[in-house]
């Protein structure tokens, strides 16, 4: 491990320049997302590019992946961490804000996107832009992300619980559906602290789960330590 990033069994990933590092909430969000037949992903606020180049490991050799960025100092680091990485035929970045992005129909748009509210302190402004909803609603995301997803096309989501009723509603807004909500516990016994979650336009029957981090045991959750594996240096 560097001093100022994060090594992967693959890839590693420098997040200095970053308002959002390399944290849980990305790598369950890049160890889970579905990819199905996904051939063309969206990555919503990529930061650091680790989402992105998550995917980029799971995917096959014909998928290109999107990581789209506003910020310009860590819109410069991703598409750094993508070139020394062993995929960067799959991964381009851009800056951008998604409400002015144009692009051709995605498979896929995956995102950990902005929820806290105005008013919160964080410790630098790129930290604050990355978390704040100020820079990405989820009335935008999901709106944005209608128009942007093929007919069939999917959404997955890493939240806290607290934004788990109004990304329901927005979706519900922009007609989409939720196919799955996988509940994200972090001790073993405790509440569910964090949801992933997949939407589609189509509707189908929901699939509930439960991911444990860590047992009672200070062990990693059977299906948390299966997911993220393939990443983890130490697995």
């Amino acid at each position: 491990m560097a001093s100022s990033g994060f090594s992967f069994k693959q890839f590693h990933v420098e997040h200095d320049r970053c308002g959002m590092k390399v944290g849980t909430d990305g790598i369950l969000l890049g160890a889970w997302a579905p990819l199905g037949q996904a051939r063309r992903i969206l990555d919503v606020g990529t930061g650091s590019g680790l989402v992105a180049l998550m995917l980029a490991q799971r995917g096959e050799p014909g998928v290109r992946i999107t990581g789209l960025e506003p910020d310009p100092d860590a819109a410069v680091q991703a598409a750094e961490n993508v070139a020394a990485s062993p995929w960067p035929e799959r991964v381009e970045v851009v800056r951008g804000r998604l409400q002015a992005f144009e692009g051709d129909p995605f498979d896929l748009i995956v995102s950990n996107p902005p929820y806290f509210s105005h008013g919160q302190s964080f410790a630098s402004q790129a930290r604050a832009s990355a978390r704040h909803t100020g820079s990405l609603t989820l009335a935008e995301l999901f709106s944005h992300g209608k128009r942007l997803l093929s007919a069939d096309g999917r959404i997955c989501l890493v939240l806290p619980w607290q934004a788990r009723d109004e990304a329901l509603k927005q979706a519900d807004s922009n007609g989409f559906h939720l196919l799955e909500r996988q509940e994200v516990i972090t001790r073993e016994g405790k509440e569910p602290g964090r949801f992933l979650m997949q939407f589609s336009s189509i509707k189908s029957c929901l699939n509930v789960g439960e991911i444990v981090i860590n047992t009672n045991k200070n062990e990693y959750g059977e299906r948390y330590k299966g997911m993220v594996s393939p990443f983890y240096l130490k697995l």
